[in-house]
């Protein structure tokens, strides 16, 4: 999805929360990567790999001059012959410390191999992020949770802090969102320089000439 359809969508979605939820999981992911200078590692499930989310915070990186929003990508299967940037193995997480953010993407629930390499990360002082389907196993264990229930499900979406403090939900609006449109929208997020303001003509000028810039830079070369 490029920058045009990340706008439009936004205003698709103007009259929901999930915009602002969305900034706010992506203020958080910045404020724990940036000024530790990086040090993100993304991982998925067994049956999901976030490779189009790492894709998207590295492009994210280049735009707005954030190195530190590029990622590591954590596979569970890694084969023989693959670049490195796609040979990181499960085994990475063991040596997350303080200053390290692991960010999670879990549509399904996870299983208890990654759960519990999850719980020793953050024992480990590593800031935990959790992108779900709402599974409140994953929820409590991370620091910061944006839950996107799946088709059918009426529970609502949590945001908010995890370990049952400060968590709150997103009301259903009746637009219906899947996780990765909102892994999306919250790489976009992440990768702005300012939250938006009131809109006048001349943020609107601004807007258009950032999303002309991005149109028009050449990606980068790792994915």
């Amino acid at each position: 999805m490029d920058a045009v359809r990340v706008a439009l969508l936004r205003e698709v979605l103007a009259g929901t929360q999930w915009p602002a939820a969305a900034r706010r999981f992506a203020g958080s992911l910045r404020r724990s990567v940036v000024p530790a200078g990086g040090n993100l590692l993304l991982v998925g499930t067994e049956q999901y790999e976030p490779w189009h989310l790492a894709a998207h915070l590295v492009d994210e990186a280049a735009w707005s001059g954030l190195p530190e929003l590029a990622p590591t990508l954590v596979r569970h299967h890694v084969r023989a012959g693959e670049p490195p940037h796609l040979s990181v193995g499960l085994s990475r997480l063991e040596a997350v410390r303080r200053g390290h953010t692991l960010l999670v993407v879990a549509p399904e629930r996870p299983g208890a191999g990654l759960l519990e390499r999850v719980h020793d990360a953050r024992r480990a002082g590593a800031t935990v992020l959790a992108l779900d389907g709402g599974d409140p196993d994953l929820g409590t264990l991370a620091h910061e949770a944006l839950s996107v229930p799946g088709p059918g499900s009426r529970s609502g979406s949590r945001s908010g802090s995890g370990s049952g403090s400060g968590s709150g939900s997103v009301p259903d609006s009746g637009a219906e969102l899947d996780l990765d449109t909102m892994q999306h929208l919250v790489s976009a997020a992440a990768g702005e320089n300012s939250l938006p303001a009131q809109r006048g003509p001349r943020r609107f000028r601004d807007r258009l000439a950032r999303l002309a810039d991005q149109l028009t830079a050449p990606p980068p070369s790792r994915w």
